[in-house]
C-alpha cells in the first residue's frame, strides 16, 4: 500500500498544548491505511530558533520548516493541516526571546534601535518572524472558509446568547474621512512585466525606498498612505466626542499582521492620549527608550529604570490624564490592562464581533460593561462595522436558532492584497514625493507626504483573481446561495478588481446564480438580510475582509470562530487545511496552568482532519481515507448531539476529555461501517474497550485537574511535561497506544 502523508503544524499556545493530547489518537487511527500524519514545527519559537542555527548546539537547532512547508504547497500531493500560529507583535517577540534564552538557546536579544551592521542583520532575521510570517508562505491558493453542516445544526438546536440591541443604543463605530489609505489610494494593473522601484524624492536627495519590486502583466499594484497629522487629528476629536457623549473609547487594528503600519497607528493614539505628558517628560522617555508603539505597558516598564522621583512624577501626570479622559476600554479591568496597554492585545478581526455580541459595550475599569465609541481609523471596511452596528439598532440582535449562513471566499493565493505585513510599507523618513516607477522610468504612481506618514503599496497577481472567480462560482453553484462580492467602485483597487471580475465571469457558467457586486457597507447589509429571513449568502471578499468576516459572521453564527472550516484548495492541486481561529487561545493557556483545566475546542481540528482525509482519498485514491473521512463526521456529529466539547467549569470534561470521547465515537462508527471489513474488525475491540473504560477514562482525566501546571514554557513547553499534562488517563493511553 502507497502511503500519503498529511503535515500537522506544530505551534502555539492551546491548540499547540491540544495536540499532545489530539495528535496520537490521530496517527492511532490513520495507522496502517495508507495515511502517514507527521508533524512540522512552524511555532514562533521554532522560527525564531530556525533563523540562527550557527548560534546553537546541533541538538538545538531547528529547520526552517516554514520555508520546506512553502516548498511542499506547490506540490500537487500537498495536504497541510495548519493550526492557529501567533502572528508576533514586537512585545511577544521579546518575551519569546527572553524565554528561549532562559532555556539555553543563544539567541541575540531583538535590536528595536540597531546601530551596527550585525544589529541590523539580527533585526532583519527577526523580522522574517513578526506578523504574518506563516500564511502568506503556506495560502497558496484561495481560500473557502465555512461552518460544517453539522456544527451549524448544533447551534441551531442549542443557540448562544446575543446581546440585546435597541434604537437608543449609543454604541458606534467611527472612521477618518480624509487623509486615511483609502482616501489616497492609487492603483494600476500592469500591461507587462516589470520590475518597478519605490523611491522618496526630497529636496535634500531621493532616497530609494525599495527597488527590484518584480511584478507581471495583468498584476494589479496599489499604491497610498496615511496622513499621521490627519490621524492624530481624528483621534483627538474622538477623544472628545467619546468624554462628551460618556461613552468608552475603544480602538480596534491589527498590530500584528499588519506589523509595519499598525503598531505606528497605535502608537500615535498611545502619544495623543497621553497628550502634554509625552512633551513634558519627552527628554525622560527618550533616556527610558520609550516607545509609544509598544503601548502603555511598556511605557510603565521602561520608566522603571529612571529615577523614582521622576517615575512618580510621569505616574502622577499619567493619573491625571486618565482623570480628565473618557474612560478607556479595559483588556482586563482586574489587572488595570487598557485597550491601549499592548498592541497585539485588541485585534480588529475578533475584536469588534465580540463589541457587536455585546450589545456594542466592552468592559470598564470597574469591571462593567458599558457602550464604546469603537475607533477603526481607515475607511476602507471601518463603516462596514457601523454598518452592522446600524441594522443591529434597527432590527436587533440575530437569533443563531433561525439565521442562516455566511461562508466566506476569499482572494488571498500568492500574497494577495497582504495589507501591512508586505515588505513594501514604510514610515516616511522625510517630506517629499514617493514616487512607484517601471524599470525604463515611467512613473505609475506618485504621493506627496510629510514625515512619518505611513506609505504602503499592495498587490494582487492575475492568476489567483481568476482562481477566486472561479471558486465563487462553484460554491454559488454548489450551494445555490448568493455569491457577493464585497468591491466598492469608488476606491481604486477595487475598481481594478471589479474589471476583473466581471471579465473572468464570463469564463463560467452563471447561468440560474445570483452573483452581485456591492461596496461593503451594502454587500453586509445584504447579507444580514439574508440570513435573518433564514437564508445563506456566501461573502466573497478580499483578504482582508476573508480576515474580518470569517471572525464576524462564526461569533454571531455560532458563538465563536474556532469551530469553522477552512479550505484553502492550493492552485498547484494539493490541499491546505486551516482548522479556526486562535484568538482565545492565550486566555485558554493561562486557565490551564493556573488549574489544569484546558478549554480550548479541538472542534476545527476534527473538522479540518476531516476535509483533510476526503482530500487524500479523492486525490491519492486511497478508499480507507475516505472511510476514515465519512466516519470521522459520523463521529462529530454525535459528538455535537451528545454535547461533548469542553466545559466552562473545572470538573467537568475539558479538551482532553473532548478528545476521548471524539476517539469513541470514531471507533464505534468504524466498527459499524461496512464499506471497510478490515477497518471494521480493526476497530470492534477498541471500540468496546474506549465504551468499556469510559467512567475510568473520565475519572482519570477529570481527576488530574485542579492543582497548577507547570510546562517549562510557554513559547516553547517542555515536550515531556506537555504531554505528561496533556494525556493523564493511562487508560485511555493504552488503548490508543496500543492500537
Amino acid at each position: 500500500m502507497s502511503t500519503s502523508k498529511i503535515v500537522w503544524t506544530q505551534i502555539d499556545e492551546a491548540p499547540a498544548l491540544a495536540s499532545y493530547s489530539l495528535l496520537p489518537i490521530v496517527q492511532a487511527f490513520t495507522r496502517g491505511t495508507g495515511v502517514e500524519v507527521e508533524t512540522s514545527d512552524i511555532s514562533l519559537s521554532g522560527r525564531i530558533l530556525a533563523q540562527f542555527p550557527e548560534r546553537l548546539q546541533e541538538d538545538q537547532r531547528v529547520e526552517d520548516n516554514l520555508a520546506r512547508l512553502g516548498e511542499l504547497t506547490q506540490d500537487p500531493s500537498a495536504n497541510i493541516i495548519k493550526l492557529p500560529n501567533i502572528s508576533a507583535s514586537v512585545p511577544q517577540l521579546k518575551a519569546a526571546i527572553r524565554e528561549l534564552q532562559g532555556q539555553g538557546y543563544d539567541i541575540p536579544d531583538y535590536p528595536s534601535d540597531p546601530s551596527t551592521d550585525e544589529e541590523r542583520e539580527t533585526q532583519s532575521r527577526y523580522a522574517t518572524v513578526l506578523g504574518s510570517a506563516v500564511n502568506p508562505v503556506l495560502r497558496e491558493g484561495n481560500s473557502d472558509r465555512r461552518a460544517p453542516q453539522s456544527v451549524k445544526n448544533f447551534a441551531k438546536k442549542h443557540p448562544h446568547r446575543l446581546g440585546p440591541w435597541t434604537a437608543e443604543n449609543r454604541a458606534r463605530v467611527v472612521s477618518m474621512s480624509e487623509g486615511d489609505f483609502y482616501g489616497h489610494e492609487q492603483s494600476v494593473v500592469m500591461t507587462a512585466d516589470d520590475t518597478l522601484t519605490i523611491t522618496l524624492m526630497t529636496p535634500q536627495g531621493d532616497t530609494v525606498l525599495k527597488d527590484g519590486v518584480s511584478v507581471l502583466e495583468g498584476e494589479i499594484v496599489d499604491g497610498t498612505f496615511m496622513s499621521v497629522s490627519a490621524l492624530r487629528a481624528f483621534y483627538a476629536e474622538q477623544i472628545e466626542a467619546a468624554k462628551s457623549e460618556d461613552l468608552l473609547l475603544s480602538l480596534h487594528l491589527k498590530a500584528t499582521m499588519m506589523k509595519v503600519s499598525d503598531p505606528v497607528l497605535f502608537g500615535h493614539a498611545v502619544s495623543v492620549w497621553l497628550g502634554e505628558v509625552m512633551d513634558t517628560h519627552a527628554d525622560a522617555f527618550r533616556e527610558a527608550g520609550v516607545n509609544p508603539n509598544l503601548g502603555l505597558g511598556a511605557l510603565h516598564s521602561s520608566i522603571e529604570a529612571l529615577p523614582q522621583e521622576t517615575q512618580e512624577a510621569i505616574r502622577a501626570d499619567i493619573d491625571a490624564v486618565f482623570e480628565q479622559r473618557p474612560a478607556l476600554a479595559m483588556v482586563d479591568s482586574d489587572k488595570g490592562i487598557t485597550n491601549l496597554h499592548v498592541p497585539s492585545d485588541v485585534i480588529i478581526d475578533a475584536s469588534m464581533p465580540v463589541v457587536i455580541r455585546d450589545s456594542g459595550q466592552m468592559w470598564d475599569a470597574k469591571g462593567g460593561q458599558r457602550e464604546t465609541l469603537a475607533m477603526v481609523p481607515d475607511r476602507s471596511y471601518g463603516p462596514m462595522y457601523q454598518a452592522v452596528v446600524e441594522e443591529h439598532k434597527k432590527n436587533g440582535a440575530l437569533d443563531p436558532a433561525t439565521i442562516g449562513s455566511v461562508p466566506n471566499v476569499g482572494l488571498m493565493a500568492q500574497k494577495a492584497e497582504e495589507y501591512g505585513s508586505h515588505p513594501t510599507t514604510f514610515v516616511v523618513p522625510a517630506a517629499g514625493t514617493v514616487r512607484v516607477s517601471t524599470a525604463d522610468g515611467t512613473v505609475l504612481m506618485e504621493h506627496e507626504v510629510e514625515t512619518g506618514d505611513i506609505w504602503r503599496m499592495a498587490r494582487v497577481r492575475d492568476i489567483p483573481v481568476q482562481d477566486w472567480v472561479k471558486l465563487a462560482v462553484t460554491r454559488a453553484r454548489a450551494t445555490g446561495a448568493p455569491a457577493v462580492f464585497y468591491l466598492d467602485d469608488a476606491r481604486a483597487h477595487d475598481r481594478n478588481v471589479i474589471a476583473k471580475v466581471e471579465r473572468y465571469l464570463l469564463d463560467h457558467d452563471t447561468e440560474g446564480l445570483e452573483i452581485v457586486v456591492l461596496p461593503p457597507v451594502e454587500a453586509i447589509t445584504y447579507c444580514l438580510e439574508q440570513i435573518r429571513a433564514g437564508k445563506d449568502a456566501i461573502s466573497v471578499t478580499g483578504n482582508v475582509l476573508r480576515d474580518y468576516l470569517t471572525d464576524l459572521f462564526p461569533i454571531l453564527e455560532l458563538g465563536t470562530s474556532a469551530k469553522m472550516l477552512s479550505v484553502v484548495p492550493l492552485l498547484n492541486g494539493g490541499g491546505l487545511f486551516e482548522t479556526g481561529a486562535g484568538g482565545s487561545a492565550p486566555k485558554h493557556v493561562q486557565q490551564f496552568v493556573k488549574e489544569n483545566y484546558l478549554r480550548w475546542d479541538s472542534l476545527g481540528e476534527f473538522s479540518a482532519l476531516g476535509a483533510s482525509l476526503e482530500h487524500l482519498a479523492t486525490t491519492q485514491d486511497n478508499a480507507k481515507a475516505q472511510v476514515l473521512a465519512d466516519t470521522l463526521d459520523q463521529a462529530i456529529a454525535t459528538f455535537l448531539d451528545e454535547n461533548k466539547s469542553p466545559a466552562r467549569k473545572l470538573g467537568s470534561i475539558d479538551n482532553r476529555g473532548s478528545h476521548y470521547y471524539l476517539a469513541l465515537y470514531w471507533a464505534r462508527a468504524l466498527a459499524a461501517q461496512d464499506a471497510d471489513a478490515e477497518l471494521r474488525e480493526r476497530f470492534t475491540p477498541v471500540a468496546q474497550a474506549l465504551g468499556d473504560g469510559e467512567e475510568q477514562i473520565t475519572s482519570e482525566l477529570i481527576g488530574a485537574q485542579g492543582e497548577p501546571v507547570d510546562l517549562g514554557g510557554y513559547y516553547r513547553p517542555d515536550p515531556q511535561r506537555a504531554s505528561a499534562a496533556m494525556r493523564p488517563s493511562p487508560t485511555l493511553n493504552a488503548v490508543v497506544d496500543g492500537m
